[in-house]
């Protein structure tokens, strides 16, 4: 993988959305042709022997990679988005963020137990969001789960993995 090509297309704010923080803002890999398929590529190869039928991308920098991988592997794209988001009748899970608590859901017959699930957001930083994620997407019981990230925030939050079931293969692309 070419680590350069992705750091050298990757934003980083200081100070946003609060003092302190270092924002990576994977926007910048998205619109460059060559770090887009870059990542692409890289995913592919990860998962590709893996047999994943379907990618849950979580809203909404998760929606990007998913649909582009899903593609070349040949699975199906299911969409974790906040409540009322979507149309049809869902299944939700909660979750505690730092100041509150938070809900995402997928449709109710997104997924079945002959499945092969591939969980893909943009960053790992404290996990919470694809720790309910993850834990929703076992409430159907496929027969593997898989998670991924572009970038992962080892350095701010070295033990954010610890909360994943150790079944849960996680990889990341890119590790600060």
């Amino acid at each position: 993988m070419n680590k350069k090509l992705l750091l050298d297309n990757l934003r980083c704010i200081p100070d946003w959305p609060i003092k302190g923080v270092n924002f990576r803002d994977v926007t910048t890999l998205f619109k460059s042709p060559e770090a887009l398929q870059e990542i692409t590529d890289e995913m592919v190869e990860l998962y590709k022997d893996k047999g994943v039928t379907k990618i849950v991308g979580i809203e909404s920098r998760g929606f990007v990679m998913s649909s582009a991988v899903a593609t070349r592997l040949g699975a199906g794209i299911v969409l974790c988005r906040k409540p009322g988001k979507l149309p049809c009748e869902t299944i939700q899970e909660s979750y505690q963020k730092e100041y509150g608590v938070d809900t995402i859901e997928i449709h109710k017959d997104a997924i079945n137990e002959n499945d092969v699930v591939l969980l893909h957001d943009d960053l790992l930083a404290t996990g919470g969001t694809m720790k309910a994620a993850c834990d929703l997407v076992k409430k159907f019981n496929p027969k593997k789960v898989y998670c991924n990230f572009i970038i992962e925030l080892h350095s701010e939050f070295p033990n954010s993995r610890d909360q994943f079931d150790k079944d849960i293969e996680i990889t990341s692309l890119l590790q600060f």
